[in-house]
């Protein structure tokens, strides 16, 4: 019986070979992660889809089908989308676990609160998107012209909207991890943030125009957070700004 791979300590030293043992096994671990739960999520499918069909008008929830195995397939399509949220956890821990012996432990604790920090913004992120963006913009969207158009929501062409428009917020939702990392690395700074932020508010307000759902009700509650979420990273590069000298002191 194959164990787990085991992690390497910080710093300890092993063969190619070793590590591309220890490669294939996590590799390993992460197709079983995922096929155990996409088979888990297909004995609930039903439950899933449910929830997916939610910020569909009441008169649309039962969506078409246009091939035989259309439902048998979308329902796949849909638990494999599910189980690779679901194994996301261990997905991301089997390539931390891969590259942790290169990092100290203070730069390990440091990954860790920026994973802890990029879960709880795409959190956010498919909140917003779930219960705010979606509902409006399928509403708008499926009552656009309704005169001139007879709207038939196809199956697998509305799941895969639904997971484009959330998987947009929650990259959306990284910009402050993002800022974080090009101010850490010294690309940015809060001065230069603060000085082009009219320009940073333009950008943002491009961005929102560009997605999905373009009635004014939408968009401005696309780029209401937006504009929070850029305001915060401004002030995040500050308190990042002040903590690296104190790195720096400490260490020397």
């Amino acid at each position: 019986m194959s164990r787990l791979p085991r992690r390497l300590g910080n710093g300890e030293e092993a063969t190619l070979g070793e590590h591309l043992e220890e490669l294939r096994q996590r590799i390993f671990v992460i197709i079983g992660s995922v096929a155990v739960a996409s088979i888990a999520a297909f004995v609930f499918h039903s439950r899933i889809l449910d929830v997916l069909n939610r910020p569909l008008p009441a008169g649309h929830r039962q969506l078409l089908a246009t091939g035989v195995a259309e439902p048998f397939t979308v329902s796949i399509t849909v638990s494999l989308y599910a189980g690779l949220a679901l194994s996301s956890p261990v997905i991301l821990w089997q390539i931390w676990a891969f590259f942790a012996p290169a990092f100290d432990h203070s730069a390990e604790r440091k990954m860790l609160l920026l994973v802890i920090f990029a879960a709880a913004l795409a959190a956010a992120g498919l909140a917003f998107g779930y219960w705010i963006l979606l509902p409006r913009a399928i509403h708008f969207l499926t009552n656009y012209d309704s005169r001139h158009f007879l709207h038939l929501i196809k199956a697998s062409t509305y799941y895969s909207f639904v997971v484009t428009i959330l998987l947009g917020i929650v990259v959306i939702f990284q910009l402050p991890l993002v800022i974080l990392g090009l101010v850490a690395l010294g690309v940015l700074s809060s001065r230069t943030l603060r000085k082009n932020r009219r320009l940073g508010y333009l950008i943002t307000a491009a961005v929102a125009l560009a997605l999905p759902g373009p009635d004014l009700v939408t968009t401005f509650l696309e780029l209401l957070p937006m504009w929070v979420l850029f305001e915060s990273s401004i002030w995040l590069a500050v308190l990042v700004e002040r903590r690296q000298p104190a790195a720096s002191e400490a260490v020397l």
